[in-house]
């Protein structure tokens, strides 16, 4: 089943936040709800980048670089193929942002990108963190949260011409999805 994004031209929705935000949960359930493909920009990183992050480093600008123009390929790939994509991407600068969006430039419209904060208080976040780091499950430790939180410049539901929409992390996953698609399908005619 194709999606209205998809017989309209591409789309990418950019589910962005700090790390324990949900980002990469969110993303493969409303994937799967949409019938397209999820990616996670965290197999973008190089190996370097995910070491300096396991051992606590904060990523300099010099090292976001390479990862975001490869981001920006991948996103172009989707739009330029006229179809849908969802991505979980931290996008924690208004100029990543833009790194991203311009990927529509001479494709399709600047509106083909959507960006979905997942908004939420810092204790959530922490919580998160703590236990998928316990588990094992992710190569980001808890100490960089702060770091994150730090670099994070919102926005509000007015930038990027209405296409950046703003959600409360701490719904359950399944409201999340609700909320994100009722906003999709609302504001965006999907």
């Amino acid at each position: 089943m194709e999606t209205s994004a998809e017989m309209n031209g591409g789309l990418v929705v950019v589910i962005m936040g700090v790390a324990g935000a949900g980002k990469s949960t969110i993303g493969e359930l409303l994937s799967k709800d949409l019938n397209c493909p999820f990616v996670d920009a965290d197999d973008f990183h190089p190996d370097e980048n995910k070491d300096k992050m396991r051992n606590g480093i904060p990523l300099s600008e010099d090292d976001r670089r390479p990862w975001l123009e490869k981001l920006h390929d991948s996103v172009a790939g989707y739009l330029a193929s006229g179809r849908a994509a969802i991505l979980a991407c931290s996008a924690l600068r208004r100029s990543y942002r833009l790194v991203l969006r311009s990927a529509a430039d001479g494709i399709n419209p600047p509106g083909n990108v959507i960006f979905v904060h997942l908004k939420g208080p810092q204790e959530l976040f922490e919580t998160r963190l703590a236990a998928r780091h316990k588990e094992g499950k992710h190569f980001m430790p808890p100490s960089l949260l702060q770091s994150q939180l730090d670099l994070l410049e919102e926005e509000d539901d007015t930038d990027f011409e209405s296409c950046f929409i703003t959600v409360d992390a701490s719904l359950r996953p399944d409201a999340l999805v609700s909320q994100i698609k009722h906003e999709l399908y609302t504001r965006h005619n999907l």
